[in-house]
């Protein structure tokens, strides 16, 4: 959910769920939310499926009410941080104008325990989940009969989806950017500055103190225990969720999932933690910086008070950006999650922004 929202303390959530789910106790909460979301349209799509991506199996989920809208594909973040089990609880409206697609990328989710993590460690690169994206894109455009898609990419997610949009504009109708990412080094060193702030604000002589002791982070060596070691201080001051640091019930969403079981939640614990230590040292140096023209129009969706991955940083960017056309919506009461905080705001931005993007489709039926 980010590059990584406060990893110690979401696995810390992700184990507590898991045990709790061993009895399978929040089965019949599960099916009255599988019931509600059911898709019962003449022309609806509901389906989950295995794919192979840069050979590797990968978890597919696509829901929607009318095939023949265009299709949305969601990219979560992370890495590791599925977003498929969490879907349920804000993507319903989105369905009846988007055909939306989860997939939850190699090492994660459900996608983790269908491949060797020995064999799958060497290749989890940006590189390849880009391609993982693009070969999905591909995929699903001969699976839907579509010319182009919309290519959605939140936290982590937003660094696969910005470079498929710089690589391959031609499969996009737009990119959408939702807790964009630019430059990770520039990222990690604007978040610590906002948090060490705000500790210093209220008093907190042990979170700076802490954060000072980071130092030279994010200069140097890019290690997971650093990014950790400002981000548990970052979250109670709502980088991740605006004026709401306790985050147990978020946490819990995925119990109510219909897509994830208890075994699948245990499973997104184990890729979590195996997907962030193995690919966050490689995370260091990526940064669009001197991308300064895109082929494709971008809308990018960012939460005012995201320290998480700080909205400054990505609208100083897109400030100077160039694209076919452009759009930043400031969600005011928002950090990182905003489809979660302002899901209202966030559907119509959807609506307003995204939608009209795709009214020149000619699809290839």
């Amino acid at each position: 959910m980010t590059i990584r929202i406060a990893v110690t303390l979401l696995l810390a959530a992700l184990a507590a769920p898991a045990a709790a789910q061993s009895d399978d106790a929040y089965t019949p909460a599960r099916a009255i939310v599988a019931d509600i979301g059911k898709i019962v349209t003449p022309n609806g799509v509901q389906e989950t499926f295995e794919v192979t991506l840069g050979g590797t199996r990968q978890v597919v989920n696509v829901r929607g009410a009318d095939r023949d809208n265009p299709i949305l594909i969601f990219v979560h973040g992370g890495p590791g941080a599925v977003e498929m089990p969490f879907a349920w609880a804000f993507q319903r409206p989105w369905e009846d104008v988007f055909t939306i697609v989860q997939y939850d990328q190699r090492g994660a989710g459900r996608s983790y325990p269908l491949n060797d993590p020995g064999a799958l460690a060497p290749t989890m690169t940006p590189d390849r989940y880009r391609d993982d994206a693009i070969e999905l894109i591909e995929l699903l455009k001969k699976r839907y009969a579509k010319r182009k898609v919309v290519l959605m990419g939140h936290s982590w997610g937003s660094i696969i989806g910005l470079s498929v949009a710089v690589k391959r504009p031609d499969l996009l109708y737009a990119y959408v950017g939702v807790g964009q990412g630019i430059d990770f080094r520039a990222g990690e060193k604007a978040g610590m500055a906002w948090t060490r702030a705000k500790a210093l604000a209220a008093g907190d002589k042990e979170a700076v103190a802490a954060i000072d002791a980071l130092a030279p982070y994010p200069a140097g060596d890019f290690t997971i225990a650093k990014a950790d070691g400002w981000r548990k201080y970052a979250i109670p001051y709502g980088s991740l969720v605006y004026n709401k640091p306790d985050l147990e019930y978020y946490f819990q969403t995925p119990r109510l999932s219909p897509e994830y079981t208890a075994a699948d939640i245990q499973a997104w614990g184990k890729g979590s933690e195996f997907s962030v230590t193995t690919l966050w040292p490689r995370l260091a140096d990526i940064s669009f910086a001197k991308v300064g023209k895109m082929d494709v129009p971008i809308v990018f969706l960012l939460g005012r008070h995201d320290y998480t991955v700080p909205s400054p940083v990505a609208a100083g960017w897109f400030a100077k950006v160039k694209a076919p056309s452009k759009t930043l919506v400031w969600l005011e009461h928002s950090a990182h999650m905003p489809m979660v905080e302002q899901p209202g705001l966030f559907f119509a931005a959807l609506l307003r922004d995204v939608l009209p993007l795709t009214k020149d489709m000619k699809e290839t039926k």
